[in-house]
């Protein structure tokens, strides 16, 4: 089947790079920054350089000391991801009570559902009555299962495990594996209908990380819808991969441009997933997303914040010159795995 083909060094330095240009953006407490410092996080665990955790650090001490925290929504909790890996390396208690603090809103605050599904939220309003949107599963299940899995706590680690599994039912499409943007329960419909690609890298990031990180996977029933949905979106997304090793910002529309943060998602899930039959789609994104790294760490052609647009043309134009957190941040949670690749423990042959 092959190995991964890459130069070590060249990936070592475009992570630097990446690492040090993220630092100098101005980036607030919320999920631009929340993506951001978790790809910085995945970044110190693959390579051991503690100036990037140091670097964190004193960023989140600031945000904490002299701006404080600001209400909290869905997307404003992917700053937890950054305050558990912190606290992890540091057993500073200060950053898990702000971390608990998160929880304690998701758990008893924020606005859901149906089965009890986190609806999205952007700002302190009601911004979309009854929608799930797959950006979820980074800003809140995937930091609630790592919560819980740290905690040793079962009810997170259940409620977890129910937002993917309701999102999976929600977003999934039967017939083609792929992920929608956005479900609306009132509706009952996925609006616009199209197959962003971030949404799929949102789904299939999260998904493959479940099985690398919940101890005994296996033993919780809803896991294996996790597992199987993942099988099913990574079948058919790698056949959309386009010849420069991309994925495009709506995946099945060819007249679409192709979205670097996306690509990474998607690729950074297949290196989870740990299959062999991947590995040669997984090489052809290391040498295109490589070609989307400029000399001072900026990661290129990434799509700017996106809601669930209200046609096709509404997700072709969204622009993609400007350097971008979760651009950043995927492309060191991929590069992360390819540095990781020999340790990384995958859910096996479920």
């Amino acid at each position: 089947m092959g190995n991964l083909i890459y130069d070590k060094k060249e990936i070592e330095a475009a992570v630097d790079a990446i690492v040090k240009r993220t630092m100098r953006m101005d980036l607030t407490w919320d999920w631009p920054g929340g993506v951001a410092y978790y790809g910085v996080c995945e970044a110190f665990k693959a390579t051991g350089k503690e100036e990037y955790i140091l670097a964190l650090k004193e960023r989140i001490d600031e945000y904490i000391d002299e701006l404080g925290i600001p209400s909290f929504t869905v997307n404003t909790c992917a700053m937890g991801h950054a305050l558990l890996s912190l606290y992890e390396y540091s057993s500073d208690e200060k950053y898990l009570d702000i971390a608990k603090r998160k929880i304690d809103y998701l758990e008893n605050e924020a606005l859901r559902f149906g089965d009890n599904v986190l609806q999205h939220t952007v700002s302190v309003n009601n911004d979309f009555p009854e929608q799930c949107w797959a950006d979820t599963l980074f800003m809140a299940a995937f930091f609630l299962l790592r919560a819980g899995v740290l905690l040793k706590d079962e009810k997170l680690i259940d409620d977890a495990l129910n937002q993917y599994y309701w999102h999976i039912k929600y977003l999934q499409d039967p017939a083609t594996g792929l992920f929608y943007h956005g479900y609306n329960n009132i509706t009952k419909d996925h609006m616009s209908g199209f197959f962003w690609g971030r949404a799929n890298a949102w789904a299939a990031y999260t998904m493959s990380e479940v099985g690398r990180i919940l101890p005994e996977c296996y033993l919780y029933p809803k896991f294996l819808d996790i597992v199987g949905s993942l099988n099913e979106q990574l079948a058919s997304i790698k056949l959309l991969q386009t010849k420069d090793g991309l994925f495009r910002t709506i995946l099945d529309d060819e007249e679409s441009y192709e979205e670097i943060s996306a690509s990474c998602g998607i690729a950074a899930a297949m290196i989870n997933k740990g299959n062999p039959l991947h590995i040669k789609y997984i090489n052809k994104s290391t040498k295109g997303i490589l070609e989307n790294v400029s000399p001072d760490g900026r990661v290129l052609n990434v799509s700017g914040g996106t809601a669930v647009m209200k046609d096709r043309d509404g997700y072709r134009n969204i622009s993609r010159d400007w350097i971008q957190g979760w651009g950043q941040g995927l492309a060191l949670a991929y590069f992360a795995g390819i540095l990781s690749y020999d340790k990384i423990r995958s859910d096996g042959a479920l």
